[in-house]
C-alpha cells in the first residue's frame, strides 16, 4: 500500500498506538479532524507533531487551552496598523489560521469566544478576519482532552471531530519495552511524506469509490444498533463516515469499500469512550466473525458418551459368569503386594463382555455425532482461513486488532479439533469393548441420551 511508509512513520517507537496513529493518518488523508481522549503523557501531542513532519513545508500550531485563554493566543494579535484605519483585523501569521496541522490540548476548556470561531474554522476551513473571510490551509486539527464534555453548549463543537479515539497508558505487558524504547526525532523519510497534490488526488479518487450493497447493509445494521442502544448519530456524521470509508478504500486502490474498512466505525459512531468497546465487539462479531464457538450441544454429547463408555468398561460380568470368582482366586495366589499377569488377564475377564450388535450400535451413534462435528470443523477452519487472509491483506487494519481476531479464530479451531479428537477416541473405545466369546446376543442398547 502506498501509504505504508507514512503509517510506519507515525507508529515508529510508539507502543500500543496503532489504532490512534492509523485513525489520525486516515483523518489527514480525508481532511477530517481527530479528538484523542485520554490522560496526559499518552503521546497525543507526539502523534500530532509526527503528522506535521509528514507534510513537507507544513506549518504547525500547538496550544494548551485553559478557561483563561484569549482569542489572541490562537488567532493572532490585533493589527495596530489596521486599527489606525478603523479595521479590526488580526495578524494571523504563525497562528492557527495559518497552520496545516494543529494540536489543541484540553480543547474543551476554551471559552465560548474561542470555540465559536473554531467551529467555522474546523467545518468550513475559513476564518473571519475583520471584514474579510479567508480560507485556511488546515489539513487536520488534533484535539486532546481527558474527558468528554458534559456541557450541552459544547456538543456542537465536540461533533466537529469525526474521529474520537480513546488513548490509554501502556499496559503492564508492554511496560518493560516502554522503558527501553527511544522515540525517533528528525524529519520524516521522503517516502513517508504526503504532498498536497497526492492528498487532492486521493480525495478525488475517493469520490469514484462505490459503497456497494454489502457495506450499505452493514451501515444499516450499525444504524439499527445505534437506535437499539439509544445512541444518536446525526445524518451529517453518517455521510462523513461513508466518505471516510471511501477515502480508506481509495488509499488501497480499491474501487469499492470493503466491510473491513468499517473498523473505523467505533471511532466515528461512539459518542463516549465507554461506548467504543461495544462497537468494537460488534465489528469483530459482524465482520471478523470472531464469536465464541456454539458447540455446547456437541460437547455435551461427547461428555455423555465418555460417561457411558466408562460405565460399560467398568460393568461387572453377568451373574452366571464365574469370572469374579476366578479373579479372587488369582489375587489370592499372587499375593496382596503384586499384580501378576494372571491377575491382569483374569481382571479383564471379570468385566462384562458385549455382543456385536451392542458395539455396532454404540459406534454408529458416535459416528453420527462425528459427522456433525466434522461438518462444523470444516466450516470453522474454512472461515478462519478466509478471515485471517482478509485481515492480512487489509493494509489499514491495526495489528492489535489483527492479533485479537487471529487469537479468537485459532481458539475456535483448537476447540473443535479437540472435540473431534475426543469423539475419535470414543469411537475407538466403543469399538474395543470386550466381546462375547460366543456371540448369541441380539441385544441393542438404548441410545445414549444427550441434547444438541
Amino acid at each position: 500500500m502506498r501509504w505504508t511508509a507514512a503509517m510506519e512513520e507515525l507508529e515508529r517507537g510508539l507502543l500500543q498506538r496503532d489504532v490512534a496513529a492509523r485513525a489520525l493518518l486516515l483523518a489527514a488523508l480525508a481532511g477530517e479532524h481527530v479528538l484523542l481522549l485520554g490522560p496526559p503523557g499518552t503521546a497525543k501531542s507526539e502523534l500530532a507533531r509526527r503528522l506535521q513532519r509528514l507534510l513537507p513545508g507544513a506549518h504547525y500550531f500547538e496550544r494548551l487551552l485553559t478557561r483563561f485563554s484569549v482569542p489572541e493566543e490562537l488567532f493572532g494579535p490585533l493589527s495596530l496598523k489596521a486599527l489606525e484605519d478603523d479595521r479590526y483585523e488580526r495578524l494571523t501569521a504563525g497562528y492557527l489560521p495559518s497552520a496545516e496541522v494543529a494540536f489543541l490540548d484540553e480543547v474543551f476548556k476554551a471559552n465560548s469566544a474561542i470555540l465559536n470561531t473554531l467551529l467555522g474554522l474546523l467545518h468550513e476551513r475559513c476564518f473571519d478576519n475583520g471584514q474579510h473571510r479567508v480560507d485556511v490551509p488546515l489539513v487536520c486539527l488534533v484535539g486532546a482532552s481527558n474527558e468528554v464534555p458534559q456541557d450541552e453548549s459544547l456538543h456542537a463543537f465536540y461533533d466537529r471531530f469525526l474521529l474520537r479515539v480513546p488513548v490509554q497508558p501502556v499496559d503492564d505487558a508492554h511496560f518493560a519495552a516502554l522503558l527501553q524504547t527511544a522515540l525517533p526525532d528528525g524529519e520524516a523519510h521522503p517516502d513517508a511524506q504526503l504532498s498536497s497534490a497526492s492528498l487532492q488526488a486521493l480525495r478525488a479518487q475517493a469520490q469514484t469509490v462505490r459503497l456497494g450493497g454489502e457495506v450499505i447493509a452493514l451501515l444499516s445494521a450499525a444504524r439499527e444498533r445505534a437506535k437499539d442502544t439509544q445512541q444518536t448519530v446525526s445524518d451529517r456524521r453518517w455521510r462523513q463516515t461513508a466518505a471516510l470509508l471511501q477515502v480508506q478504500a481509495a488509499s488501497r486502490d480499491a474501487g469499492e469499500v470493503s466491510v473491513w474498512d468499517a473498523w473505523l466505525l467505533p471511532f466515528t459512531l461512539a459518542a463516549d469512550p465507554d461506548q467504543v468497546p461495544g462497537w468494537t465487539d460488534w465489528f469483530l462479531h459482524t465482520v471478523a466473525q470472531a464469536t465464541p464457538l456454539a458447540i455446547d450441544g456437541l460437547e455435551r454429547a461427547a461428555t455423555a458418551f465418555e460417561q457411558q463408555l466408562d460405565v460399560e468398561r467398568r460393568a461387572p460380568a453377568d451373574a452366571q459368569d464365574d469370572s469374579a470368582g476366578k479373579l479372587a482366586l488369582a489375587r489370592a495366589i499372587a499375593g496382596p503386594s503384586s499384580e501378576s499377569e494372571l491377575v491382569r488377564i483374569t481382571s479383564e475377564l471379570a468385566h462384562r463382555r458385549y455382543g456385536a450388535l451392542h458395539i455396532r450400535a454404540r459406534v454408529a451413534q458416535v459416528a453420527e455425532v462425528q459427522q456433525r462435528v466434522e461438518a462444523v470443523q470444516a466450516e470453522v477452519h474454512a472461515t478462519a482461513a478466509t478471515v485471517l487472509e482478509q485481515t492480512r491483506t487489509h493494509g489499514w487494519l491495526p495489528p492489535s486488532w489483527r492479533a485479537r481476531i487471529e487469537a479468537v479464530h485459532l481458539q475456535r479451531c483448537a476447540q473443535v479439533d479437540a472435540l473431534a479428537a475426543r469423539l475419535a477416541e470414543l469411537h475407538d473405545g466403543f469399538a474395543a469393548l470386550p466381546r462375547l466369546a460366543e456371540d448369541r446376543s441380539e441385544f441393542v442398547p438404548t441410545p445414549v441420551s444427550w441434547q444438541a
